[in-house]
Order: structure tokens, then sequence, then C-alpha cells
């Protein structure tokens, strides 16, 4: 397993991401990574943190896409980190590409460097956040902010195959997120795609709404990018503003701080499962080729995962369903027309 990382991008520049990198081949084995980037800034990087491993080599990369270009900047930056390594992954020098990049350049470089799976409309980015339950792939969490009712059908579709392939999750249950459970209530988005998915190969639930996210009733829930980033940025927020404020409180006296020494296995449980940096990446799912996106603003810990979750992600037959999944269907539609 060859994971590919594009070490240029992110906000912590490139020493949080070859960090993360080497904290992921310490925790694990089955996995070599190469770092794409300025092989003397990250060879600096090795040096400065003492580390060096047959696991791990390096691959130049002479360009960087920032946070700041155009989507379109892969067609202009060729030599970028984040285009040679897609071009990588398409030529099967890896297994899977990670990058903490633009993520508007990300989509747009997958797309027309690997090509969209035959019969997928748009590719999309599903994130795991935490619940009662486990997680919840939130699908799309931001590739796509105007949806049609078909893309909708689709995210539902990928979304399960990922939860079941990577997460383990039986017939995982889908749900579309809406204003209210009710049939009639909802865009007329929302409810020409729940007509779709009511008649999906998946196991749809219906209609949901944002706290049945938390509390775990589904394990997939579907909506248009513009929400699935709000939400995801609301949960990202919500988690850290509510881990804050019980460190306030246990350490607000003696007292409370007596009472966490005897809650502290619990508490480090509870922040654990708060924190968005434990789920690791998000997939784009769509694409011929095994992509994943981290979040910009990615710490060493959160690079760490995402790696750790690449792995898992590469390993799995994920893409390989999806292909499946869209062909049967196409074979469907011919043989009703027909």
């Amino acid at each position: 397993m060859n994971i590919l990382v594009d070490v240029m991008g992110g906000d912590h520049g490139p020493n949080a991401v070859v960090e993360g990198c080497i904290q992921a081949i310490n925790e694990a084995q089955g996995f070599d990574i190469k770092l794409i980037g300025d092989s003397s800034t990250i060879e600096k990087s090795l040096k400065e943190m003492g580390f060096s491993s047959p696991r791990l080599s390096v691959v130049h990369a002479d360009e960087v896409i920032t946070m700041e270009d155009s989507f379109k900047a892969v067609r202009t930056k060729k030599k970028s980190s984040m285009a040679i390594g897609l071009n990588m992954l398409k030529e099967k020098q890896g297994d899977v590409f990670l990058s903490a990049g633009n993520t508007g350049a990300l989509l747009t470089g997958s797309t027309l460097i690997l090509h969209r799976i035959k019969g997928v409309d748009r590719p999309a980015l599903a994130a795991v956040v935490p619940s009662k339950e486990g997680g919840v792939c939130l699908i799309d969490c931001g590739a796509n902010t105007v949806c049609k009712p078909l893309n909708l059908l689709q995210f539902g579709i990928m979304g399960s195959i990922y939860m079941e392939e990577v997460f383990g999750s039986k017939n995982p249950k889908v749900g579309l997120i809406n204003n209210g459970t009710e049939d009639h209530k909802g865009t007329e988005l929302v409810k020409e795609s729940r007509k779709l998915l009511n008649n999906a190969p998946i196991n749809f639930v219906g209609n949901i709404e944002g706290r049945d996210i938390a509390e775990g009733k589904i394990e997939v829930a579907v909506c248009d990018g513009f929400v699935g980033n709000i939400l995801l940025k609301f949960y990202e927020g919500a988690g850290s503003f509510i881990k804050d404020s019980l460190k306030g409180i246990f350490t607000k006296s003696i007292f409370t701080k007596i009472s966490a020494l005897f809650l502290m296995e619990n508490l480090k449980n509870f922040n654990k499962k708060l924190d968005y940096t434990e789920y690791g990446g998000a997939p784009l799912l769509g694409v011929n080729g095994k992509v994943m996106k981290t979040h910009g603003s990615s710490n060493a810990k959160t690079f760490k995962n995402a790696v750790l979750k690449a792995e898992k992600y590469g390993n799995s037959f994920v893409m390989e369903k999806i292909c499946n999944q869209f062909l049967n269907m196409e074979v469907e539609v011919i043989e009703q027309d027909s």
C-alpha cells in the first residue's frame, strides 16, 4: 500500500503534514508514504525531527497550489504537488492520494485527471461526524453547493457503500436532511430527491432532521454541499465549545479538579468522541481514483488520523463497488427502456 501525500497543502505548513505522517508510520504497519512537495523543505523537516525510514520517500514538486488560487489551478500549475500526486495516482504509482489543500482545485483536478466513474454525475465529499451510536457519513459536505435530485440519489448510494466497506455498517440506514420528517415538507430539491431515494437499492428511511444525525438514527445523511458544509463546520465548532466548557467546569476550583480525577477516563473518552480530528479525512467519492481531503487547518494529529483512514480506504473496495452499482443501474435502465 502506497499513500501519496500532498505536503504543501494546508494552513500549518509542511511541518505539520510531515509530523503527522511520521506519527502514522510509527503507529501502524502495512503502508508506505510518498511525500510530494518541495524536496528541500521536506528533507529539512525530516532532519529537524530526526526521522528516517525506508517506508517514507520524497517526490519533488516545483509549484504549490495555494488556498487563494482558482479552482482551475491544476491546469496552470502542472508541476504542483497536487497535480503531481493526482497524476501519480492515475498512473498507479500509489493507491490513495491525500491532501489538505484547496478543495476546489482538488475537486477539479480529480475530475480532469482521474475522470468520473461512469454513470456518476458529480463526485461528492463524504465526511464522517460523531453520533451517539458511532459515526454518520455526511454527504455531500462541500463539493457541490447546487444540486439536482439525481445528485442526491447518487450521494445516498455512494455514502451507503462507503459506510458498509470502510466502517463495517450492515445495511446502513440512509436519511435525507430536511426541515421536517413529513413527506410534504422541504424544498422541491428535497421532495424530488426523496422520491428517487425511495426506489434506490439502499436502506432509505426517509426524511431526517438535524438532531437525528447527532442521535445516530441513521448512518448516512444526504444533502447538497451547501447544507453539508454548514453542518460540518457547526459540528466542529460545537465539539470545541462543549470540550472547552467541560474543561472550564472541571478546572473552576480545587473541588471540581478533584472530581475530575475520578472521571478522568470517562472525560477522555468523551473528548475523543467529540474530536472531529479522530475521524480523519473525507473521501471524494465518484472519481476513478481514491482521493481523500482533510481539513486545511489540519495539525499533525489530524493528519496522522487522515493517513490511517486513507490506508483503510485504500484497502477497501469502495470505488469498485460504486462502479459496479452504477453499471448495474445503467443496465436496468436500458432493459426497462427496451
